[in-house]
């Protein structure tokens, strides 16, 4: 059967309406297929279940999901490249993969099932947030192997946009693209956008002269300051779409137009658990944990209770019965231990851009002097306040100091550097600079 001739562009599809009931049902048949289908086809998944006793054949209700063990990045690279392929290759159509900055990249297959899924999910995605048939869409995701471009192209073609597919970079033509082409909708990392702004205003250009009145961002964690920020410069709605590539990719979750407080998970090809992350015992909905996902409907390459490392929590549905995730901030993996006081970047940035005087671009230096750990952050003045003198400076930057000690209970230093110094993103930005030195 046709994937496509299931979505139609103009209707919601029959599981954004199904009652809960309809869904669990769904999500159970679903997730035994799933689970089996990686037993019998991933050596891992096998060697794993076999070992702790387990068949697929005990899944017999939604619960049973926890006796099943994690799966994690490193279980991709451990496998490289495609140890952990459920299908043959000839079945398999892409290949995406992550930058592998740290080691191996994760590599991730599609059958063609796949990517009409895919296609579909990223299409509800856009339609939640407001998109329409026949809007035109400026895509500055990045192509190639990441998963952001071809993503959200793939969806908006299929939901009938007019995809513009610059990618990332070229931001001067980028600006002039927005301005000629006049799209409706854009789709890029926040710190991108905020980027794109900037070029705006050297280039005398008004945002609210354009006819942008939609922004899907995603790819980064970004927090609601920085989404007023932007609606403000841009004159636009800054929704959130949430995804990473070792589970699908953009469209696993997004936040709806008619139901904003966190992206909806697409429940019907996505299960989700909340659990703590020391521990990896199961916390009840409402309670901050880790992201574990499990998919229910991927061929090439089924992913059975993955290990995210998001931190959030899960919230009820509202017009669609299924799920929200809270509007993740941090990962556990970018959480800074500052003497002994645990930090996220993003808890920084809604600190500094409560200072009207700063940028939304910023850095984070960690430094170790003696047996003491130290953060200085590094803020723009933003262009129009940058003749202030320098009583006034310290006093912003006094005042940074004080929330942050404030609201995360550390001291920083902070250093004001010149508007436009501080190094702009063409994709995820890179915001941390650990400068460490452990004996």
């Amino acid at each position: 059967m046709d994937i496509r001739s299931q979505f139609n562009p103009d209707t919601l599809d029959k599981m954004e309406e199904a009652s809960l009931d309809e869904l669990r049902a769904h999500q159970l048949e679903k997730l035994k297929w799933s689970v089996k289908h990686a037993y019998d086809n991933v050596p891992m998944y096998k060697q794993r279940f076999d070992q702790l006793g387990l068949h697929p054949d005990d899944i017999k209700s939604l619960d049973d999901l926890a006796k099943l063990p994690f799966t994690t990045k490193n279980d991709l690279r451990d496998n490289y490249p495609y140890g952990m392929f459920a299908t043959p290759m000839d079945q398999v159509v892409r290949l995406h993969a992550s930058s592998g900055t740290t080691g191996k990249p994760t590599v991730v297959g599609y059958t063609q099932n796949d990517i009409d899924t895919w296609a579909n999910i990223v299409a509800r995605s856009i339609r939640a947030a407001g998109g329409r048939r026949g809007d035109k869409l400026h895509n500055a995701y990045g192509y190639g192997l990441f998963t952001g471009g071809l993503g959200a192209h793939y969806g908006a073609e299929r939901l009938g946009c007019t995809v513009i597919p610059m990618s990332g970079g070229q931001t001067e033509k980028q600006v002039r693209l927005i301005q000629d082409f006049q799209p409706d909708i854009i789709m890029v990392t926040p710190s991108y956008m905020l980027n794109l702004a900037d070029e705006m205003d050297r280039q005398g250009i008004d945002p609210l002269s354009l006819k942008l009145r939609l922004g899907i961002f995603g790819a980064e964690p970004w927090t609601n300051e920085l989404r007023r920020k932007v609606e403000e410069r841009m004159g636009i709605r800054a929704m959130d779409i949430y995804g990473l590539s070792e589970v699908m990719g953009p469209g696993v979750a997004m936040e709806c137009a008619d139901s904003l407080g966190g992206p909806t998970i697409w429940e019907d090809h996505f299960y989700p658990e909340i659990v703590d992350p020391a521990t990896g015992e199961v916390l009840p909905d409402g309670e901050m944990g880790e992201l574990v996902f499990t998919t229910l409907s991927k061929e090439a390459l089924p992913m059975i209770r993955y290990r995210t490392r998001d931190l959030t929590r899960l919230l009820p549905g509202t017009e669609r019965r299924m799920r929200r995730i809270d509007k993740i901030t941090g990962r556990s993996d970018d959480m800074m231990i500052i003497r002994g006081v645990n930090v996220f970047p993003t808890q920084v940035e809604e600190e500094i851009l409560k200072i009207n005087h700063f940028s939304e671009s910023y850095e984070i230096h960690l430094a170790r002097k003696g047996n003491m750990d130290g953060m200085e952050v590094h803020v723009e003045l933003r262009p129009e306040h940058s003749s202030i003198d320098d009583s006034e400076t310290k006093k912003l930057v006094k005042q940074l100091c004080h929330h942050v000690k404030s609201s995360i209970g550390i001291s920083i230093a902070v250093k004001v550097r010149e508007p436009g110094s501080i190094t702009r993103s063409e994709g995820k930005a890179k915001r941390v600079y650990d400068e460490r030195v452990i004996a």
